[in-house]
């Protein structure tokens, strides 16, 4: 059973632009790191959806 560092609606910040959104999705795969798919306000203003791998996440 996998331990997800992230939980569904949980707040997290893409690390490498500081931009925040909301866990609306996880993925496992047996040969690659959890998968997290992110809602979140861009920096131009622009929704975007966005599947990130968890070491490009941190808690916000």
């Amino acid at each position: 059973m996998n331990n997800f560092k992230f939980e569904l609606n949980d707040e997290v910040k893409i690390s490498i632009s500081g931009e925040t959104g909301i866990v609306t999705g996880r993925a496992e795969h047996l040969d690659a790191r959890d998968q997290y798919h992110v809602r979140y306000k861009s920096a131009d203003g622009r929704g975007i959806e966005s599947w990130w791998s968890e070491d490009a996440l941190e808690a916000a």
